[in-house]
């Protein structure tokens, strides 16, 4: 194969692996969003507190958000550096989704706002150690993850709010 072969190649690989990079938060984001369907009328008829965006709001931030965070998990995974210092990013990367993927089912669904809130909590923290490891590999995965951390925030000010006022 010549040259332009193997950089059109090249190339290719690294377009599939953007695009799975992508697919798996959104994955992520999409069974929540099945398994919780209808949520958002449960959350319309909570007592709200002050900030509390109409619920049209979440879905449009979320997958934002997902974008953002395949984006940096594919900088991670294609910057070169330590294979093991990359696995270990990406396990807790795949940790903090995991435990994103079960917040809404707790708060929504199960109606467990305490556990939730706990959840989120254990998920803020999750998020701040994966912004800091994707952080020492690749400085702009670790920007890209900084709207989540900030989301992520304000949507446990928002949980606790609604566990105090329903």
């Amino acid at each position: 194969m010549n040259r332009i072969g193997q950089e059109v190649d090249a190339l290719k690989k690294k377009r599939n692996l953007l695009i799975l990079c992508l697919v798996i938060p959104l994955a992520v984001g999409g069974l929540s969003s099945l398994v919780t369907q209808g949520s958002m009328d449960a959350y319309s008829g909570m007592n709200q507190p002050p900030l509390a965006p109409p619920g049209w709001v979440f879905p449009v931030v979320w997958t934002v958000l997902f974008i953002l965070m395949g984006m940096a998990s594919y900088l991670v995974l294609t910057s070169g550096k330590d294979r093991e210092d990359i696995r270990q990013a990406l396990r807790l990367y795949g940790l903090q989704l995991a435990v994103n993927f079960f917040w809404s089912i707790l708060l929504f669904k199960l109606s467990l706002c305490w556990a939730a809130f706990v959840w989120i909590v254990l998920l803020w923290g999750l998020v701040l150690l994966t912004l800091l490891r994707f952080s020492r590999i690749s400085k702009p995965a670790g920007w890209l993850l900084i709207p989540y951390l900030v989301w992520v925030t304000f949507a446990g000010y928002l949980n606790f709010a609604i566990c105090l006022l329903n």
